[in-house]
């Protein structure tokens, strides 16, 4: 079988794949916002200046600044209000990756109603955008990656695709793709608008108020504190962690999936961000929602949807058949693959 007729082959069986794992109402076209374009094409000539955002640019620095701080006073902190930055911490991230990425982005799974709130809250929690932004951000990041399309383009450095991004004005281009987008799906969805409506407020309460609050009002913690360490350590660490996705999981690791892409296997990035590592599995194959091979595996996410779907929370978890891994490692793997 010749190349191309390989990868016309693995195309229709991951076709099967997705359809035999169910849509449900999601339009044909909208399940292709999340594939990579190979049709786009960069603008000739020099790149657009860029656009420093000053308030953006302070307010990091700060936020850094104080988290910086709140390691000192973590000797000070009581074993509860540990264990709580702890919880918050993982609330905050699952809001991101079984909320924002894997449920709302890639549509990798359908979530009952209570799910959809508490990970609609938990998502305020993590305060990186609203969900609506956040996955038509990331559905831009997909189909246009390391392009000047995409939002945090690796290929501009590491300091780009981690917080750089954020400090300037988005490429023109970024705006243009993602007002192109199908993202009727979240328009539609009552969870994602009431959020977006009501974020300032949500973000208040959830990723400042509450993780400061309850530490002071129930075990008396002192107010410095519980806003220090679970409010603003806990977010700055949450922030990071998310960000070393965009950066280093794009620059170092293996690819033992797809070597033609930058996205990499990296360990400590799936440790961080609890599963969200396996990047390269993860944008060979977007919408397996486990975003990895192995499961359950350092994968805190995928544990967590499935004890969902145990509970009768969520189902129709779509995955990708072990014969098209193994096809896909074979044509266009770096050789790196380890089974389990």
């Amino acid at each position: 079988m010749t190349e191309t007729e390989a990868e016309a082959s693995e195309k229709q069986q991951q076709q099967q794949q997705q359809h035999k794992s169910g849509n449900g109402n999601v339009p044909p076209e909208a399940t292709r916002e999340d594939t990579f374009d190979h049709t786009y094409k960069e603008k000739e000539g020099p790149k657009p200046p860029r656009i420093i955002v000053w308030k953006n640019v302070i307010m990091m620095t700060l936020l850094h600044i104080g988290s910086a701080y709140s390691i000192l006073l973590i000797p000070s902190a009581s074993l509860p209000t540990l264990l709580w930055s702890v919880l918050c911490f993982l609330i905050s991230a699952l809001g991101v990756t079984a909320g924002a990425h894997r449920l709302w982005s890639h549509r990798s799974y359908k979530a009952s109603l209570p799910l959809r709130i508490f990970l609609g809250v938990a998502n305020s929690m993590a305060f990186q955008n609203d969900i609506f932004e956040w996955a038509r951000d990331h559905r831009v990041h997909h189909k246009y990656s390391e392009t000047d399309a995409d939002p945090h383009n690796a290929v501009r450095g590491f300091f780009f695709a981690h917080i750089g991004w954020l400090l300037v004005r988005k490429h023109p281009d970024v705006i243009e793709k993602g007002r192109k987008l199908e993202l009727s799906d979240l328009l539609a969805d009552k969870v994602v608008m009431f959020q977006r409506k009501y974020y300032k407020m949500s973000v208040l309460l959830m990723c400042f108020f509450v993780p400061m609050f309850v530490p002071f009002y129930l075990w008396g913690e002192s107010l410095w504190v519980a806003y220090f360490i679970p409010t603003l350590l806990r977010y700055t660490l949450v922030l990071n962690a998310t960000w070393l996705v965009n950066s280093a999981a794009h620059m170092w690791g293996n690819r033992p999936y797809d070597k033609n892409i930058n996205p990499r296997e990296n360990k400590f990035v799936t440790f961080s961000a609890i599963g969200e590592g396996f990047h390269n599995y993860h944008h060979t194959f977007p919408y397996d929602y486990a975003t990895s091979e192995f499961g359950c595996k350092l994968n805190l996410t995928t544990c967590f949807i499935d004890f969902m779907c145990f509970l009768g929370l969520a189902k129709d978890r779509k995955r990708v058949s072990h014969e098209l891994v193994l096809a896909r490692i074979q044509r266009t793997g770096d050789g790196s693959h380890r089974s389990g």
